[in-house]
């Protein structure tokens, strides 16, 4: 069941990325997501980037005809949304580092701001970096890594994984960005023997298990994900390699 609910506060997180803050009283686990209906466009899964007991809200890059919907409305305007979907986060799993690459980096805010970890933000430049306030207000140690090197650490959020795993131990990664960076992560936390929970972005339609458009081998990522550990993301053929798009076309990331 969908319920409205009504924009209370808009904030501008970088040139193309904004947040959408509401109250909402239903409980949501971090890593979490709801399904956003726009009328007449479409209705697209979206990470809660904020889990409060009543405040929630989610952070949307204005990247195809949904979300630009999205951006055009106003403080006070309403959305429908439904759920929360998925399974969230393990937060009870030791010593973590947490990972934000892009518009991802909306995901683990709430994981940030539950724990305090040691925590990543990485983007393509200082333009793309968002949320690093919110993250730095929960969190004594956030690094920013850039592609460019226009803020922060001059490379991706793998190198500097590793190269922050070199002087600390720590016991698990979690993790939500392009699936690029997410495969190389997965690939870096077995070379360094650490768990890690990584949140996988696939086609939605449904949320709930039952339309099969976000099919991945035997799992469906609205309902055994979104959140995958190494024990799982082992046994996906697909994950790194290929995704299905809106007709069900298998898409390849690489061969």
């Amino acid at each position: 069941m969908s319920e409205v609910v009504r924009i209370k506060e808009i904030v501008d997180e970088s040139y193309d990325t904004k947040t959408f803050v509401f109250d909402w009283s239903e409980k949501v686990r971090p890593g979490q997501f709801v399904m956003v209906w726009i009328p007449g466009i479409d209705e697209i899964p979206m990470s809660v980037s904020c889990t409060d007991n009543e405040s929630k809200s989610i952070t949307v890059k204005a990247i195809g005809e949904a979300t630009r919907a999205i951006h055009s409305l106003s403080v006070g305007d309403a959305l429908r949304i439904r759920g929360p979907y998925g399974n969230g986060f393990n937060l009870d799993c030791g010593e973590m580092l947490i990972i934000g690459g892009g518009v991802g980096t909306a995901a683990i805010m709430p994981a940030v701001t539950a724990t305090g970890a040691d925590t990543i933000i990485a983007a393509r430049s200082d333009r793309d970096v968002i949320m690093k306030d919110v993250a730095e207000d929960s969190s004594a140690n956030v690094w920013i890594a850039t592609d460019d090197g226009s803020m922060g650490f001059h490379g991706n959020a793998v190198q500097l994984l590793k190269e922050k795993a070199a002087l600390k131990r720590y016991d698990c990664v979690l993790a939500c960005g392009p699936e690029v960076m997410l495969w190389f992560t997965y690939k870096a936390c077995e070379e360094l023997g650490l768990r890690c929970q990584l949140s996988l972005e696939r086609y939605m339609k449904c949320g709930a298990g039952v339309c099969g458009c976000c099919v991945m081998d035997d799992s469906r990522v609205c309902r055994d994900g979104p959140i995958f550990d190494n024990e799982k993301i082992s046994k996906l053929t697909e994950f790194g390699v290929s995704k299905r798009d809106e007709c069900g076309r298998m898409v390849k990331f690489r061969k």
